[in-house]
């Protein structure tokens, strides 16, 4: 698992992690939110070892990334997929890697064929597209074949195919027991792939929940109507619940469950077409929890 324990990191004046307490377990995808400036990546390279805090600490497997015997074999990290030489294949550049972490060498052309390189896996680098080169940092995470896994922003440059792919292989990784970390402004992606939510702003922590229990906690229930008496229901409900028209034949209620309009509606004699429960999207919980909390927000009505 990993382990922050009140990290701070300050860039001189700048707070960009203010006393940050979590924990990453195993056998889940934990995803890590927060608008742009929050303070998440500074924070993934301080649990890496890439930064150093100013105070607090930042374990993984129980010991410093700086202090693990073998890296690649304790966690591994996808944080910028450009970072390989561009003269250098991605075959070579894995095994530079397995080089210097005492992984066997065969293990490369596994990875290899994993992320779907196996017939580029000759080709340098530089001539990798976006999503390719995606792809190889995955193949370098997954090296050492370690109980950990940090990526920040891993669908970036990946067609829908692969979209679907990485999906599932997070799914993988921590249906194997292993911790997944993953960080990403795709919020379609987060809700459908992490178990659990870590959300900051401002370098503070300010969610550490379930998916499930962070959109109920945040989000609106409402309740999906349509009937051709839709103007009538509307004055049998608005007594017991919120009612807003979405169309001439269409109603949303927030505030009585389905049941509860069932039994209004039958009660009334009044025809339903469809009566759906209705919550909203994990992007529109995200947006009324961070509200405060974003740093750079374009002013409305700028547009031409």
């Amino acid at each position: 698992m990993i382990e922050v324990q009140g990290l701070t990191k300050r860039y001189g004046d700048v707070l960009a992690v203010d006393d940050l307490t979590f924990t990453v377990r195993s056998g889940a995808v934990t995803g890590f939110l927060g608008p742009n400036g929050a303070g998440k990546s500074t924070t993934l390279r301080i649990v890496l070892g890439l930064d150093a805090a100013t105070s607090g600490t930042a374990r993984v497997g129980g010991r410093p990334y700086a202090r693990q015997p073998a890296p690649l074999k304790a966690v591994g990290a996808v944080l910028d997929p450009g970072a390989v030489l561009p003269s250098r294949s991605a075959w070579h550049h894995l095994l530079a890697l397995a080089a210097g972490n005492g992984i066997p060498r065969g293990r490369v052309a596994e990875v290899l064929a994993e992320v779907g390189l196996e017939k580029a896996g000759r080709r340098r680098a530089g001539t990798y597209s976006l999503g390719m080169r995606q792809r190889l940092g995955i193949a370098a995470a997954l090296l050492g074949d370690p109980p950990v896994l940090v990526f920040d922003e891993p669908l970036n440059g990946l067609d829908p195919e692969g979209i679907v792919w990485i999906r599932a292989l997070m799914r993988k990784m921590a249906a194997e027991g292993r911790a997944v970390l993953m960080s990403s402004h795709l919020m379609s992606e987060m809700e459908v792939t992490a178990d659990h939510l870590l959300v900051i702003g401002r370098g503070k922590l300010i969610a550490d929940t379930t998916m499930k229990d962070f959109i109920a906690a945040h989000s609106a229930r409402e309740v999906v109507v349509r009937s051709p008496r839709a103007d009538v229901l509307r004055g049998l409900l608005v007594a017991a619940a919120r009612v807003r028209a979405e169309s001439a034949d269409t109603l949303v209620v927030t505030g009585l469950e389905a049941a509860g309009i069932g039994a209004v509606a039958a009660a009334a004699g009044v025809e339903l077409h469809e009566l759906a429960p209705r919550q909203e999207s994990l992007e529109a919980a995200f947006m009324k929890l961070t509200r405060d909390a974003v740093e750079y927000r374009a002013e409305k009505g700028t547009g031409r």
